[in-house]
């Protein structure tokens, strides 16, 4: 743990916000823990209330820490574990933590505007941004292992994507955001080692499209 916190410390900083939520939810709900008007309650995303009361633009965050049972929480936990590790050697702690927060906010971005009605919630936006920035890191890397990394990934997010097809009560859209999230964050928070082969108007043209897509929200919101 100890080592865990000095080679990792956001890594450890999410997982230790994560199963805090959870199991401050488990305590005080027990079996109702998995229900809308508590996942709500915890911080879920509901478009519909977003847009009648625009002050809960935080909604846009907060759903990456809350998750809908056991199995979602531990799938998600396991899988943060490992790939935060990867993810914040390559990027350090800080462009980690920023490329998982804006994934995830992306994601809740698709889900607010693509499926207002339903109350969603999970890291599985963030991790599906990690999984896409990895797959562009490891495109223009030189490096072969962070190559193949990003050819492992570019399958997994495939296979993921697949599977969302056949399992009721996923959010598609979710993911989808999420992997453009990630996609354009590894472009203006590159790692050092593909930002040396990015052209010069990536990160502008990248932040801009980002940029755009939080603008259209407060259009959305506020006129």
């Amino acid at each position: 743990m100890i080592k865990m916190m000095k080679q990792y410390p956001t890594t450890l900083f999410l997982l230790s916000i994560t199963s805090l939520v959870f199991l401050a939810m488990q305590f005080f709900y027990m079996g109702n823990a998995s229900t809308a008007p508590i996942i709500y309650q915890f911080g879920g995303m509901y478009g519909q209330a977003l847009r009648l009361d625009p002050s809960q633009i935080w909604r846009l965050i907060t759903p990456i820490f809350v998750h809908i049972g056991w199995e979602h929480f531990l799938f998600n936990g396991i899988t943060l574990y490992f790939l935060g590790q990867v993810a914040e050697s390559i990027w350090g702690s800080w462009k980690f933590l920023a490329i998982y927060i804006l994934s995830g906010i992306m994601g809740n971005l698709f889900t607010f505007f693509l499926t207002p009605d339903v109350v969603a919630a999970g890291a599985s936006t963030s991790i599906f941004g990690l999984f896409t920035a990895l797959v562009v890191a490891g495109h223009f890397s030189g490096n072969p292992y962070l190559r193949q990394l990003g050819q492992t990934y570019q399958a997994l997010i495939v296979i993921n994507l697949l599977f969302n097809l056949f399992t009721p009560g996923i959010s598609m859209v979710g993911h989808l955001g999420g992997i453009v999230g990630g996609l354009l964050c590894a472009f203006f928070l590159p790692n050092d080692s593909s930002k040396r082969a990015f052209k010069p108007w990536y990160a502008p043209l990248s932040l801009t499209l980002y940029s755009f897509f939080i603008l259209a929200l407060l259009f959305n919101l506020y006129y």
